[in-house]
């Protein structure tokens, strides 16, 4: 079955597929008067939202300094200030002591983006000092479509270039002589194909690279020691990598493994053992990854020496190499955790002080550098910039999100649940809430939130807002289910392709868990998910729609069987290894059982509000307003049913961290309204 007589099919029997036209004034005038009809029904919460802006602004310090990185001669860091939507970039003289202290007689301002937006969108993609610390490379996109305009900054002069390139990702990567930038151009459908070689001072760019195959996606980066360019190339199941030594940018790049289906690495370059060497972490091995090395001369395949076996409970999830050691991400049992081998010495474990929490390398510094700093946080801490020392493991708070206002992260509890599944697979549950509402021993209202796709993991975090639902007597909890990568690379395969309603059962069965265990009702639980995670509100409120009292779906994903069949959006092919090729008669009908919007039926859902972005590539704004539309029509209850489209912004939503607030303080009102929840 070919694809085109499928696609006529689907559009024909869609009623609604008049709103995919981008270019009409009758879908723009929809859209809006969607979001009027929104405005009106909430203007009531209008003194609520306003309350719970000021509230959640003032837990956050509005003003303030992020901690400095060293790098060579200077200090570079940002500056948020109070009223102002971005923050602005800096840099400072490095103190000869070696301490961070910043330095405001050499400060220099590097960028502002409060400027640059001028009151509307803006995302500050790429933002890369040139290794002669002489200039910024930077990008802008200016509308939420995640195409970006590029430039040259001259930091001695302050001198601005518009770089003359059109439809960019956004990627800048300097190579070692400061004169040649790589950067990558999208293609029709929005993805990253081609690799193109621009030395300052030229009038064109030479391009170095194209990918044909629709399901890769190009990347470029400098590897840790800043020696190598590398160049990955990557689908869902299979990977490729290209290096180049970055003092020769006007050279060729080569293979280190040509790409094999479903042998899936990634390279770094750095010391080991006081020896330059090349870093692998492959999957030839087992789906958990193994690592390997290979000498600085012989890169390819066939000269890779394992140095870390697969290993089926833990997964080898990335690696941090520099002068000093090589650090691990690994994953076991649900959590993630760093393995730190120092030269010569016997590795270790970072200790982290909570049972459940998320952990990653945040910066590792220069390449000598005898410390690294990881980001650290909880349901109840907030994230904290730890500096590790590497040769020892001691551990230093640097710098805490500060919490304005009275809070005690010792007043709430955090705690993991196990939800059974349909067949039998236990599912974490991460969850926090007051300890006295945990104590009571009574239902409470109980916010859900759901992912389950591309093996992205859900680890736990803090959030300003989120102190908000619990001082009202809320408990938060995320569901871990499977198609995230929380327990592995099996964990995601068992929720994909043909798995991929183990996510929906998984979700299911963690909502049954939290009021089986006394901790809500049906009355009282909302759930919430977006992009992937919109998919999975849209197909659980389809299947158990009498399971929860309330929804917001987030630039969802719900017309996941009409997107697939259309290869000119953005990202489709790709997305194939993901969901699968509904060309093929029996991924047609796998997706077609499941797809939130075929599936909408004359049944009662709960409480419903969608928020979409205009100009998202990667979600079309046309999914939520399809969704939406289609349920007015099939559903047989009076309950509340918003869409909500941001005009201006993409798949993000709207850039600033003022109106995120915003956005936020509206998806509350609606919850304590369509809840019943009182407010003073």
């Amino acid at each position: 079955m070919s694809s085109a007589p499928i696609a006529r099919q689907e559009a024909g029997n869609d009623p609604y597929h008049w709103l995919e036209n981008r270019d009409s004034d009758e879908v723009l005038a929809h859209l809006q008067a969607e979001n009027a009809y929104l405005d009106a029904v909430l203007e009531p919460q209008q003194a609520l939202r306003e309350q719970l802006f000021e509230e959640i602004k003032g837990r956050i310090r509005e003003t303030d300094l992020s901690l400095p990185t060293p790098w060579g001669d200077y200090l570079y860091y940002q500056r948020t200030t109070a009223g102002d939507e971005y923050p602005r970039h800096y840099r400072c003289r490095r103190p000869a002591d070696g301490s961070l202290d910043v330095d405001t007689a050499s400060e220099a301002l590097l960028l502002d983006p409060n400027e640059l937006a001028g009151g509307g969108f803006l995302s500050v993609g790429a933002f890369s000092i040139s290794p002669d610390q002489q200039r910024l490379a930077y990008s802008l996109d200016s509308s939420g479509e995640e195409i970006y305009r590029l430039f040259v900054k001259e930091l001695d002069s302050g001198q601005i270039s518009e770089l003359p390139f059109d439809d960019c990702d956004g990627s800048m990567t300097w190579a070692g002589d400061s004169q040649t930038l790589f950067f990558t151009e999208l293609d029709d459908t929005h993805r990253p194909y081609k690799l193109y070689r621009h030395r300052l001072g030229d009038a064109a760019a030479q391009a170095v690279f194209e990918e044909a195959d629709g399901r890769f996606f190009l990347h470029c980066y400098r590897s840790s020691s800043e020696r190598q360019l590398i160049l990955q190339l990557g689908s869902k199941t299979t990977s490729e990598v290209w290096v180049l030594d970055a003092q020769q940018p006007q050279g060729d790049f080569s293979c280190l493994a040509p790409r094999e289906e479903g042998h899936e690495y990634d390279v770094d370059h750095g010391m080991l053992d006081g020896q330059w060497c090349w870093l692998i972490r492959s999957n030839q091995s087992g789906i958990n990854f193994a690592l390997y090395r290979a000498s600085e001369s012989q890169p390819q395949r066939p000269h890779w020496q394992q140095i870390r076996a697969h290993d089926p409970q833990v997964m080898l999830e990335g690696a941090t190499l520099n002068q000093r050691a090589l650090t691990l991400a690994l994953r076991e049992g649900g959590l993630p955790i760093l393995e730190v081998q120092p030269q010569g010495q016997a590795p270790y474990r970072v200790q982290l002080p909570d049972a459940a929490y998320s952990l990653y390398v945040q910066d590792s510094l220069e390449f000598h550098s005898p410390v690294i700093r990881l980001r650290y946080e909880a349901l109840n801490r907030p994230a904290q910039v730890r500096q590790l020392e590497l040769a020892t493991g001691a551990q230093q708070v640097l710098k805490q999100t500060p919490v304005e206002g009275p809070f005690d992260a010792d007043a709430y509890e955090s705690r993991r649940l196990w939800a059974t599944a349909a067949d039998g697979t236990q599912i974490p549950i991460s969850l926090v809430a007051r300890r006295e509402v945990f104590a009571a021993g009574k239902p409470a209202p109980l916010y859900l939130y759901g992912y389950g796709a591309y093996g992205a993991s859900l680890d736990p975090w803090f959030s300003h807002a989120r102190l908000s639902l619990l001082e009202r007597g809320f408990v938060f909890a995320i569901a871990h289910i499977r198609g995230g990568g929380e327990m592995g690379e099996a964990w995601y395969r068992a929720g994909k392709l043909e798995h991929k309603q183990n996510s929906f059962d998984d979700f299911i069965a963690s909502a049954q868990r939290l009021i089986a265990e006394g901790l809500t009702t049906s009355a009282q639980l909302a759930i919430s998910g977006g992009s992937a995670g919109g998919l999975l509100i849209g197909a659980v409120l389809n299947q158990r729609p009498e399971l929860f009292a309330a929804a917001i779906a987030e630039v969802p994903f719900v017309d996941v069987l009409n997107t697939m069949l259309n290869p000119d959006l953005p990202l489709t092919v790709t997305e194939y290894d993901e969901w699968g090729d509904p060309n093929q008669p029996e991924v047609y009908a796998r997706i077609k059982a499941y797809a939130p919007y075929e599936n909408v039926r004359a049944q009662a859902y709960p409480p419903i509000l969608a928020v979409a972005g205009y100009n998202d590539s990667r979600v079309q704004y046309w999914e939520a307003a399809k969704w939406v539309a289609k349920l007015r029509r099939e559903k047989t209850d009076a309950n509340l049913l918003l869409l909500k489209t941001d005009l201006g912004a993409g798949h993000g939503g709207m850039s600033g961290r003022y109106q995120g607030i915003k956005d936020v303080a509206l998806e509350y009102a609606f919850l304590f309204r369509v809840l019943g929840i009182a407010q003073p």
